[in-house]
């Protein structure tokens, strides 16, 4: 009992001796209010302002040290965030970039389309037929050595073997063959294509005869049928028509005359056409079909409208 009582007491006297008297607190409180009522007005004046000086110049070093040495730490933050937001730009920036090559390389073949179905309505007026226009989207077969073409419309656009397909330079050929969604059209510069052909000047009649051969050096033979009659060059050939107009509806330009030739087995005339139309490259074209036709696009009619 004894030992607990020396032991509280000890710790009482501790208590008293750590805890500050007070005359001592008021003595602090009485300093701080002199320094300052003494550093009231401020500025280079003040009482305090050399001892101001002498704290800055001891801890100034030492405030600028740690602000440097922890500067890389309490910038992460600010630096992911600064890098994300950059990295958005970045993504957003290259977007448009890609949108804006991809439209400066399309800007020419939108701009070929669009003319190629102004030059079809322009057709359809100018020759009174209605036409269902139709992309291209294969050749033939090298192998079997046809020129051929595959067109994405079908029997469901309204189309039928034997329609005369055309693009706004002349004619193309006629279709062989439909699906419900393409059609397998004969270039008239295939080996096995005949077309009936009319010189513009004379109104003289012949065959037009494919010759196989694509590109700048596809031509056309055209045989007339009066040996006496000789084209001149840049005649214009026109189709001669067929009944019903199927496979050909006349008037459609086919090309022009550049050079006329005698076969010595043969007594007749003969003339190399050069088509208009420029075969290696078809994209757009339009087939022929009866005014009102039932089709799952949109039909050219024979006014240049759209039905």
């Amino acid at each position: 009992m004894v030992d607990r009582e020396k032991r509280w007491r000890g710790s009482e006297r501790f208590e008293e001796r750590g805890r500050p008297s007070r005359a001592l607190m008021a003595a602090l409180v009485l300093a701080c209010l002199t320094l300052i009522t003494l550093d009231y007005h401020g500025g280079a004046d003040s009482p305090m302002e050399p001892a101001r000086r002498v704290a800055g110049e001891v801890f100034g070093p030492i405030e600028t040290g740690t602000t440097t040495a922890i500067r890389p730490f309490t910038a992460v933050p600010h630096w992911f965030k600064s890098r994300s937001s950059l990295n958005h730009d970045l993504a957003t920036l290259q977007a448009e970039n890609s949108r804006l090559k991809s439209e400066a390389a399309t800007t020419d073949y939108d701009r070929n389309r669009l003319a190629e179905f102004e030059g079809l309505t322009a057709a359809a007026d100018d020759l009174g037929y209605a036409l269902v226009p139709a992309r291209v989207v294969g050749l033939g077969s090298t192998q079997s050595f046809s020129r051929t073409v595959t067109i994405d419309a079908g029997s469901r656009a309204g189309l039928s073997p034997d329609m005369t397909v055309i693009n706004n330079d002349g004619l193309v050929g006629r279709i062989l063959r439909v699906t419900n969604t393409t059609a397998t059209v004969l270039l008239i510069v295939d080996g096995e294509s005949v077309v009936g052909g009319r010189v513009g000047e004379s109104m003289e009649v012949g065959f037009l005869h494919g010759r196989g051969v694509l590109g700048k050096d596809g031509r056309l033979d055209l045989e007339l049928i009066d040996d006496a009659v000789v084209p001149a060059k840049d005649d214009t050939v026109v189709t001669w028509g067929s009944d019903s107009g199927a496979p050909y509806v006349s008037g459609i330009p086919v090309g022009k005359v550049t050079s006329v030739y005698s076969s010595l087995r043969e007594t007749s005339q003969r003339a190399v056409i050069d088509p208009y139309v420029d075969f290696a490259s078809l994209d757009l074209v339009g087939v022929v079909v009866p005014s009102g036709t039932s089709s799952d696009r949109a039909v050219i009619e024979a006014d240049g409208s759209l039905q």
